[in-house]
């Protein structure tokens, strides 16, 4: 059930200069959150900025009553939410879109690249709850670009790709030695730019893996009215912010 809520902003977390983490403090949280889930945030203090933001939610708690969300601010809607007062408030509507699909035994493979880390948090710790044996593969173009492998590590093995070499394997994620010999996952997630999912999704293919990829469209609303974010399927159009943005990599057409 969708919710429209304010919060307060309890603190951030930065992570280099361009990347950082904003949690929210509310009265409550109203509904339940599962991996994958969005909100649409509102920009306050940004004349002119009308439409909200969709961002990943990172992680919450339920019992401090606190959402976060990774976010990279490349707009000015993004770097207004990083230049907010402690106790200022932020409006939510969360939360949206579908979630992953959980598996009940065997191994699991997440991979991601720069902001579309961010469902994977979540993704993880309900992975571990099953009892599945995660591994992660982060890729970055330097060391500066990697985030939150402490956080992972908490519920998996943590893999690590730089174009440039200085932190992990060289190259992409593509690239990595996981992908060499033996490969032998139950199921594969992944989020991040256009391109490295659908090679991701190729390699799940070839090797008659269920994958999924989380899409990142621009989301304008988050409730289907807009249409901004359709993206075509082998089933026809399908609306992101509502239908996703969690898809099967073969209903994309990967």
């Amino acid at each position: 059930m969708k919710h429209i809520q304010d919060f307060k902003v309890k603190g951030y977390r930065r992570l280099n200069p361009e990347n950082y983490i904003l949690t929210l403090q509310g009265e409550s949280l109203e509904t339940a959150i599962y991996p994958g889930n969005f909100a649409e945030i509102a920009v306050p203090g940004a004349p002119g900025i009308f439409l909200r933001r969709p961002i990943s939610i990172l992680d919450f708690n339920p019992v401090q009553n606190t959402i976060g969300f990774y976010i990279k601010a490349i707009g000015k809607g993004t770097r207004q939410l990083g230049r907010l007062a402690e106790g200022e408030t932020v409006n939510l509507v969360y939360p949206l879109g579908n979630s992953f699909s959980a598996i009940e035994n065997g191994k699991a493979l997440i991979v991601g690249g720069g902001s579309g880390i961010a469902p994977f948090i979540q993704l993880g710790r309900a992975l571990q709850h099953n009892n599945i044996q995660t591994t992660f593969l982060i890729g970055g173009r330097t060391k500066n670009d990697v985030f939150l492998t402490d956080e992972f590590r908490e519920s998996g093995e943590v893999l690590v790709t730089t174009e440039d070499g200085s932190l992990g394997e060289k190259g992409m994620v593509t690239d990595h030695s996981v992908f060499k010999g033996e490969f032998n996952f139950d199921k594969i997630y992944t989020c991040g730019p256009d391109p490295m999912m659908k090679a991701i999704a190729s390699i799940a293919t070839e090797n008659n893996i269920d994958c999924e990829a989380s899409l990142e469209n621009m989301m304008a609303c988050g409730i289907g009215a807009c249409l901004c974010c359709v993206t075509p399927t082998v089933n026809g159009n399908k609306v992101v912010c509502t239908e996703g943005p969690v898809f099967n990599t073969k209903v994309l057409g990967w």
